[in-house]
């Protein structure tokens, strides 16, 4: 349940009206009340504007591009030590094709010959298994917010410290 009040200009006065008071109590009422029946309380997540879909399905789509990425690096180091003739043919194929969408790499890669295609097979099986079996999500997700959270701190900081006269506690201009 989503809830949004208006109030319209002409209504705003440095003394509210009846209608203001409720309607600025309704905002401040807590999401436990707001929500109807739940005891739990719930959290409503960001609305992100104009993105199309969703943050995490573009967020997934980079990931699926870059599984396929280290499909390839993963591949390619296993070709070198026992086929470096199949290992050559890769290297000649990622020289000339682009990584960056993983499923037109591996879709040309298995037209290319049938020696080829039997490559494609191998980054479409370490692809899926790197994904579903070796990523750590949660190192992921840890490592992102701390990620975030360390950059928001130095980008204050250094505001703070550009705006300010004092740097390491002690006073920079007179």
């Amino acid at each position: 349940m989503e809830c949004s009040t208006a109030i319209v200009s002409s209504q705003l006065s440095l003394f509210p009206s009846t209608l203001q008071r409720e309607n600025r109590n309704h905002l401040f009422k807590s999401s436990k009340q707001r929500t109807c029946q739940s005891t739990r309380f719930h959290c409503h997540k960001m609305y992100v504007p104009g993105f199309g879909t969703s943050p995490e399905s573009t967020a997934a789509q980079h990931l699926h591009h870059f599984f396929n990425f280290i499909a390839v690096k993963i591949v390619a180091a296993q070709l070198q030590s026992y086929n470096p003739e199949a290992y050559q043919e890769l290297r000649e194929f990622v020289d000339k094709n682009s990584l960056s969408d993983g499923d037109k790499f591996c879709a040309d890669l298995m037209r290319e010959s049938p020696r080829h295609k039997d490559l494609a097979m191998r980054i479409l099986e370490v692809r899926s298994a790197y994904c579903k079996d070796d990523f750590e999500w949660d190192n992921l997700k840890r490592l992102a917010s701390k990620m975030v959270d360390d950059s928001n701190k130095k980008l204050m900081t250094d505001y703070i410290v550009d705006t300010s006269c004092i740097a390491d506690g002690k006073q920079i201009c007179n």
